[in-house]
């Protein structure tokens, strides 16, 4: 097999386990955002219960240092907080105001 064969099938199997990853990463962020909506929803207080989660979640991904490089470290931490700030946007969707 050529070399540029090589290379192409290995993009696509590349390609076929990120689609993979991207669905489990899907399905698990769906199955959070429900159970942490149902949590949130019989507090006394939703919104103040979704604010110290979201808080809480927050600084845990501040203070995570992650393996890697600077630029995945970065990479890695803004797509985390850019996560929080996702989920925030959806339990708060659901909740009274």
């Amino acid at each position: 097999m050529s070399e540029s064969n090589e290379t192409a099938a290995m993009v696509a199997q590349l390609a076929r386990e990120n689609a993979k990853l991207r669905g489990e990463i899907l399905a698990t962020g769906i199955i959070l955002a429900q159970l942490l909506q149902s949590i949130c929803k019989v507090q006394m207080n939703p919104s103040a219960f979704a604010t110290k989660i979201m808080k809480e979640a927050h600084d845990a991904v501040a203070a995570f240092d992650p393996d890697g490089t600077p630029e995945h470290r970065t990479t890695a931490k803004s797509a985390a907080l850019e996560t929080v700030k996702h989920y925030d946007e959806q339990i708060r969707s659901v909740l009274p105001i």
